[in-house]
């Protein structure tokens, strides 16, 4: 049986690795994947590009989506992802700087089970995290997988 997966989709570098260390502190990630952008992303859930070759069985448990992404945004990349027959399901937490009233509004339209807002502070932010990892990781019941591996 695969580990629990937490996919990151993060571009700044700091964050992505403050967001590390906060799961592994508090112990309830068994492996998080990091990527920079939204492109990198699908690619790396749909088993395209430079990930073509990943085990497409291996679905995170949750996506901590940034919004302020390069080359496709975190919106679109939502988007895909609840279009998507095998990906729609996908736990999709919007972890983002922006307080932006339309994008929590399109967020949450688009199908986010989450929209957070990441604290300046760096004890929030890690407080912040460890809580998500948790409640993710430990607690939350996730659905079931979709059908292209049923029968794998």
């Amino acid at each position: 049986m695969n580990e629990p997966v937490i996919l990151l989709v993060e571009d700044n570098r700091d964050d992505a690795e403050l967001t590390r260390l906060a799961l592994s502190d508090c112990r309830v990630a068994n492996q998080m994947v990091w990527v920079q952008d939204g492109q990198e992303a699908l690619d790396w859930l749909c088993c395209t590009g430079t990930h073509a070759e990943r085990d497409p069985c291996l679905l995170p448990t949750v996506v901590l989506l940034d919004l302020k992404l390069p080359k496709i945004n975190g919106l679109e990349v939502l988007e895909r992802i609840r279009k998507d027959p095998f990906l729609r399901r996908l736990p999709v937490v919007i972890l983002t700087s922006s307080k932006e009233e339309q994008d929590i509004i399109r967020g949450y339209d688009l199908g986010a089970n989450s929209y957070i807002q990441k604290p300046v502070d760096f004890e929030q932010f890690t407080h912040s995290i460890k809580e998500l990892g948790v409640y993710w990781m430990v607690i939350n019941e996730p659905p079931p997988s979709g059908t292209k591996c049923e029968n794998a």
